[in-house]
């Protein structure tokens, strides 16, 4: 019985591996790759043509490196931060890219990121949703940070989830928006769709796999 309790726990923890973990690790590395080539400051990306007069505003432009290197720097540094093998055998990684995660999301990535949102692309809606995720994903971090300090892991590990779920907005906007492209949608609806569907279903997500935990760990605290 064991035994084959131990078969199912393997093929379910090898299930979340192929179908989640490595989905997420690949559209992480491959955003960090496209980002990478915005620091040779040229002038030819879309974005950056598309915000022509943003950009000749010296706070603006300070502000767009800095979070698109925050940004890329913590998608990075958070997938060290839910590797069981870290946590286990080298706690000290965990420890110190938690660290610095925590750091750049308050000092660097969110409040670059809330200035940005008055600037934000699309309506009144979606500038609200970009100040909705600086300021969320601020508060999550901050939380984050002062549960670990105050002991409570379970907390501590609820409030990062959420924090890596805003950040992970990044990725899952670009991937909502190439399955969108590839279906024809218009280009302002789609963006606007994926916008929209990133945050929720990242939230969404999130609280799905902090109720399982929670219940996990009332589990085996109860027996």
């Amino acid at each position: 019985m064991n035994s084959r309790i131990l078969s199912v726990k393997k093929i379910k923890q090898f299930s979340i591996l192929v179908f989640f973990w490595l989905p997420v690790a690949f559209f992480s590395l491959l955003l960090i790759r496209n980002t990478i080539p915005y620091f040779s400051f040229s002038q030819k990306f879309s974005f950056i043509r598309e915000r022509t007069v943003l950009f000749l505003q010296p706070a603006y432009k300070l502000s767009f490196y800095i979070h698109i290197f925050a940004g890329m720097f913590c998608i990075g540094t958070a997938l060290l931060q839910f590797s069981s093998y870290l946590l286990k055998k080298r706690k000290a990684i965990h420890v110190w890219s938690g660290r610095v995660y925590v750091m750049v999301v308050l000092v660097l990535g969110a409040p670059t990121g809330l200035y940005m949102s008055f600037f934000a692309k699309g309506s009144g809606a979606e500038r609200g949703l970009f100040m909705f995720m600086a300021i969320s994903w601020f508060f999550f971090t901050l939380k984050g940070l002062t549960t670990i300090l105050q002991k409570n892991v379970l907390a501590h590990k609820v409030w990062m989830i959420r924090s890596y779920t805003m950040a992970m907005t990044a990725v899952t906007f670009r991937v909502y928006y190439i399955i969108l492209y590839l279906l024809n949608v218009e280009l302002t609806k789609n963006y606007e769709t994926s916008l929209w569907i990133s945050v929720l279903g990242n939230l969404l997500i999130a609280e799905l796999v902090i109720f399982q935990k929670t219940k996990n760990y009332l589990k085996t605290f109860m027996v």
